[in-house]
Order: structure tokens, then C-alpha cells, then sequence
């Protein structure tokens, strides 16, 4: 299946979703809750064909809706010869915050829940993390989500979560000099953080992850 046909995929499955939810008259929350989601926004997400479904969630979704998961992908029950294989997901954290000192897999400020894919998942230890504020607007708005691949270090012009003076983690664009690094906003009216080679020590100033995917809000 090529990109085209996996986005019309998505859709048909999020809109059949949508359908069998109003005509039983729930809401997101309500099959959210149903079926193992911590928000409505993953459901949202799901409806408008912008996330993938592993094939444990669909089953959870359809038994919350009642249904079979055939009923959802509209294929006939006594029909096995299906052309589309379903995605297996890995569902990881979405954190509201990072703060210095309490490991990624101890903190408990949990917000929500993302999938990605087993692929991507066999290249690390990954974590969601919700963005706040607008210092990385327009790419990044209040209350995104960003998909980090936990490391202790990026390339030059990646996009990375820090920890800057103990203070809780923040998402910034990472450029590297002999001297030292820079954090950078994308939203103009934030200055630059400098911080030299001295300083990256002192602070301390740690990288903690890369941020690999973004999921928006709508």
C-alpha cells in the first residue's frame, strides 16, 4: 500500500468510526474512555484519519462501539480475504512536563497516550510530550504533541527537548558551535540562548531526546 491509499485508508476507517459513535449517540470522551484512551483528542485524531489504529486499539474501539472490527473496516464477517493488512502499533506516554532528575519511565504527569509504529520503535526508547506556549509557533502550537526519541545528543539544526538549569524541559531547535550551543524559538519574538562550552557544564544544560514527529492539534 503506498502513501495515497494508506491516507485514504485512514479516512475511510476514521469516518466509519465516527458514524457508528453518533448513530449510538456517544461522545469522544465517552469512547475514549471505552476504549482505553486517556482523551478525547486521540479519538479526534482517529475520526479525522490522522492517526493509525493498531489492530489492539480497533478491537478495543469495536467492543466499546458494539461492533465487530469487520463492521468497522465495512468488510463482510464470513470475508477472511482481506488486501490490507492492519498496522501494529506501540502505544507510549504523552507527558505534560519533564522535570529535571525524575527519569523519563517515573514520571507521572501523563496526559494522553500516542501509537507509532513498530518500525520506528525498534530505533529507541521514545515518549510523547505536549507543548507549551508559542515559542515554537507557527510549526508547533500550545497543546501539540511532539514524538521524542530519547538521546543525550543531536545534530546541529535538529529539533530537541533540553533541560536548561534544572528548570523544566523545553522543546528548541539545537545549533552547535565550537564554543558552545545555541537553543533557538521559531517564534521571532523569543531570544536565542546562548550557552558556552563552560556554561553547558555549569548550568547545567542536557539534552534528553529528538523530536522525530509531530502530532497537531486540531
Amino acid at each position: 500500500m503506498n502513501e495515497n491509499q494508506r491516507k485514504e485508508y485512514l479516512i475511510r476507517i476514521g469516518t466509519r468510526i465516527k458514524q457508528l459513535r453518533i448513530d449510538r449517540k456517544m461522545s469522544q470522551d465517552e469512547l475514549a474512555k471505552k476504549s482505553g484512551y486517556t482523551s478525547r483528542s486521540t479519538i479526534n485524531k482517529i475520526e479525522l484519519g490522522i492517526n493509525d489504529v493498531s489492530q489492539s486499539k480497533l478491537k478495543s474501539i469495536a467492543e466499546a462501539l458494539n461492533v465487530t472490527v469487520n463492521e468497522i473496516l465495512c468488510w463482510d464477517d464470513h470475508n477472511d480475504s482481506h488486501d490490507i493488512k492492519l498496522n501494529h502499533g506501540v502505544v507510549i506516554n504523552v507527558l505534560g512536563r519533564v522535570a529535571a532528575g525524575i527519569p523519563i519511565e517515573a514520571i507521572e504527569d501523563i496526559v494522553d497516550t500516542e501509537e507509532i509504529t513498530e518500525e520506528m520503535a525498534k530505533t529507541g526508547s521514545f515518549f510523547g510530550l505536549q507543548i507549551h506556549g508559542d515559542s515554537m509557533e507557527p510549526r508547533m502550537r500550545d497543546g501539540d504533541v511532539v514524538i521524542v526519541r530519547q538521546q543525550n545528543d543531536a545534530e546541529s539544526d535538529e529539533i530537541v527537548i533540553a533541560l536548561v538549569n534544572g528548570d523544566e524541559a523545553t522543546c528548541k531547535r539545537l545549533k552547535k558551535y565550537a564554543n558552545g550551543i545555541v537553543l533557538l524559538s521559531t517564534n521571532p519574538k523569543y531570544e536565542p540562548l546562548y550557552f558556552s562550552t563552560e556554561e553547558i557544564e555549569s548550568k547545567p544544560v542536557r539534552i534528553i531526546g529528538k523530536v522525530v514527529e509531530l502530532r497537531a492539534k486540531f
